[in-house]
């Protein structure tokens, strides 16, 4: 299951079951989980902690230092959950000082040349597309779908059940169950596929819709938009976290 062609640290730490390729590089302070695939020429570097069941594929590299100026070499991590696909020449940097790991959850689909960087949290069951990138400190919520060569500018949030268009910039927060797009980026409407497929009941759709035709076109400023939401809307988990996120993004949302 090991290729004698693999160069691994006498201390990294491998479960059971692993298949490492040839060329692998698997630096010290690493640890593998079980029935992971490693394929040729991926890169496992110095603080990468790599749960169960991920397939890695050729080129990849997890655990390269910050492209941050401000790295000064402190012990930080980047953490890889259970399940994920990371296909080729994919780059997951370890965290900063900032916050002191980067964060991969489970279940997700990183494609061919997407960029992670320092401190970024990716929750789980995410779709990232091809060439993307993510600058520092970028938080993904669950069950995101960003297409492919999307910029993300860092301190950005993207929301739950998102879909953004292929070829986007961003240098706002996203809003939960929209779909982003156009140039500069926008507000397109509900990601009404995506909420069905994840079984969203018609009604919590129009909730969630009537939500956003409020805080999007009432005309109203943002605080004046989220009172009336609080007030017309029933206040579902779903609704609550539209507010919250709302309420709690640094950077303002899209428009």
């Amino acid at each position: 299951m090991i290729s004698p062609l693999a160069y691994i640290d006498p201390e990294a730490k491998i479960g059971e079951n692993v298949e490492i390729g040839p060329f692998v590089f698997i630096d010290k302070n690493v640890v593998i989980g079980d029935n992971n695939v490693i394929m040729a020429n991926a890169n496992i570097l110095y603080g990468s902690r790599i749960g169960n069941g991920n397939r890695i594929f050729p080129g990849a590299v997890i655990g390269a230092i910050p492209q941050d100026l401000k790295f000064r070499g402190e012990e930080t991590t980047a953490e890889v959950g259970d399940n994920n696909t990371i296909r080729e020449n994919v780059t997951i940097n370890r965290g900063t000082a900032a916050k002191g790991k980067t964060v991969v959850g489970s279940n997700n689909l990183l494609m061919e040349g997407v960029h992670v960087a320092h401190d970024t949290i990716v929750g789980n069951g995410c779709i990232i597309g091809n060439a993307t990138k993510l600058a520092g400190e970028v938080i993904v919520d669950d069950n995101a779908i960003i297409s492919s060569t999307v910029l993300v500018h860092q301190f950005c949030r993207i929301g739950g059940y998102t879909m953004v268009q292929g070829g986007t910039r961003s240098s706002k927060d996203i809003p939960p169950y929209i779909i982003a797009g156009r140039e500069p980026i926008a507000y397109c409407g509900l990601n009404l596929v995506g909420l069905r497929r994840r079984g969203f009941s018609n009604e919590l759709i129009e909730n969630i819709h009537n939500a956003y035709r409020i805080i999007y076109q009432s005309g109203k400023n943002v605080s004046e938009a989220l009172k009336q939401v609080r007030e017309e809307i029933p206040m579902t988990p779903e609704i609550e976290y539209i507010v919250s996120f709302i309420e709690g993004s640094q950077r303002g949302i899209i428009r």
